[in-house]
């Protein structure tokens, strides 16, 4: 009985830690059949994939970002704007019935950006929501293992 319940313990543990957003999975499913939308996922170390096509990340902390990065998950909606718009709003609300956790937001007239994470001092996702002037919307989902002093060098560096 005890190993049937430590089992369970963990395999609840694996699932929780492998869980994705469901409001950005809805989202996916929703747009994914399309003509026009695009979407790229990566799996596995991302830091390998970067070296491969000699992309750049000498600086320390984006490379310690990019090497803690398990699943990377982006796509844009297809041009909709006043549903795209409609649809960024959805997806706020939604991230935060689930419980995550807003990081960054910054909106101007009708664009924004915003930026969630689910975990405590170590975050286990984030998702960025992008939404410009035009009503192009971009979602960013990222899994891994992420201090909350790297995510703030990230964001301090991709300001520059």
């Amino acid at each position: 009985m005890k190993k049937l319940i430590l089992t369970l313990a963990m395999i609840g543990a694996v699932m929780t830690a492998q869980a994705q957003s469901k409001t950005v999975e809805a989202v996916y499913e929703k747009y994914k059949g399309e003509e026009d939308f695009f979407h790229m996922e990566l799996a596995g170390n991302f830091m390998n994939f970067a070296e491969g096509f000699k992309i750049d990340l000498n600086e320390d902390d984006m490379a310690t970002v990019a090497k803690s990065i398990e699943k990377l998950k982006f796509f844009t909606l297809p041009d909709q704007a006043d549903s795209n718009r409609a649809q960024y709003k959805a997806m706020k609300k939604g991230l935060d019935k689930e419980r995550y956790e807003l990081l960054m937001e910054t909106e101007e007239k009708d664009s924004g950006i915003v930026v969630y994470s689910k975990g405590g001092k170590s975050i286990s996702d984030l998702v960025v929501l992008v939404s410009d002037e035009e009503g192009d919307l971009m979602v960013v989902e990222l899994k891994g293992s992420f201090t909350q002093e790297l995510v703030a060098e990230a964001m301090k560096q991709s300001k520059k």
